[in-house]
């Protein structure tokens, strides 16, 4: 059986994430109290019913503060019954959230009447100190606040749903310190001092992915050295890593814009690591950038 629990700040994702993982074929349950979360599970798992042996359950925004750390013995408890589980953790900036739900005119769920005059900014505040337990002990932790509802889908699908058994799911990830260093990031490695085809006019308007800015890149001796440095390192220690039942791994590589040196490094870095690490994901935050900034004005997040 395959267990993936799912939560998060209200207006983050969470039911796109449940809805990818139901295309996919898991059976969803959504808006699950986390105080009967160990009763649902325990009598799924029990069961002999082979619809339940991919099961995602998406966590009600609403706990108790004692239920919380119930979810963590859960999840540890299955593990050792060796039942392959994980607890995803959804967010994204208070400024985003509070345009989402502007955009969609929903009441967050914790402006209810009985709660006075909290504004939305209170209301998701007040969520994001509730759920911080969670959010900290989380196997995935995935900002949302550049993402489209595509993709979100695409994540979720790519690292979640794929994860193989026992294993890290790797990625890399390029970006720009233009827009800040991803949120997610476990371990972040610093582009901007190679040299940078921006400056070579035939490059400019390529990407570290195609052919010119690869054979620049490929050319210099300090690139190729840093990219042997970065995977001597990783190499080292992604082993204590999983040692340590860590699920998910990021890796990111930032450069001034996100489109030339980072983009190269991570694709390189990503076909070094795939024979050992099959289900290997690349994402280019720059360029998704890019692309959401030439779309026509009806593409929406999630």
């Amino acid at each position: 059986m395959e267990l993936v629990i799912v939560s998060g700040l209200s207006g983050s994702g969470k039911s796109v994430a449940l809805a990818m993982l139901e295309d996919l074929e898991w059976y969803t349950l959504d808006n699950v109290p986390a105080r009967i979360l160990s009763m649902v599970v325990t009598e799924l798992v029990e069961g002999d019913d082979a619809k339940f042996n991919r099961l995602a359950i998406g966590l009600d925004t609403r706990p108790r503060p004692e239920d919380l750390p119930v979810t963590r013995r859960l999840l540890a408890d299955l593990r050792e019954r060796g039942i392959h589980c994980q607890l995803v953790f959804l967010h994204a900036s208070e400024p985003v959230l509070v345009q989402r739900y502007l955009d969609t005119r929903r009441r967050h769920p914790h402006t209810p009447d009985d709660d006075g005059d909290r504004t939305l900014a209170e209301a998701i505040r007040f969520e994001q100190n509730l759920l911080a337990p969670l959010a900290e002990s989380a196997d995935f932790v995935l900002d949302t606040s550049t993402m489209s509802v595509h993709e979100l889908r695409d994540l979720v699908r790519d690292r979640v749903a794929k994860q193989p058994r026992n294993q890290v799911s790797l990625q890399f990830e390029s970006f720009g310190f233009r827009q800040g260093i991803p949120k997610d990031a476990d371990f972040v490695f610093d582009a901007r001092f190679l040299p940078n085809p921006y400056w070579e006019p035939a490059l400019r308007a390529l990407t570290g992915r195609e052919a010119g800015v690869v054979d620049f890149l490929a050319a210099r001796a300090e690139v190729q050295a840093y990219l042997d440095d970065i995977t001597r390192f990783l190499g080292t220690w992604l082993g204590h890593i999983e040692a340590a039942n860590r699920s998910y791994l990021t890796v990111a590589i930032g450069c001034t814009g996100g489109r030339h040196r980072s983009v190269y490094l991570a694709e390189r870095l990503a076909e070094r690591f795939q024979d050992e690490f099959p289900g290997v994901t690349v994402r280019h935050t720059g360029l998704e950038r890019l692309a959401r900034s030439a779309m026509a004005p009806g593409s929406r997040n999630p």
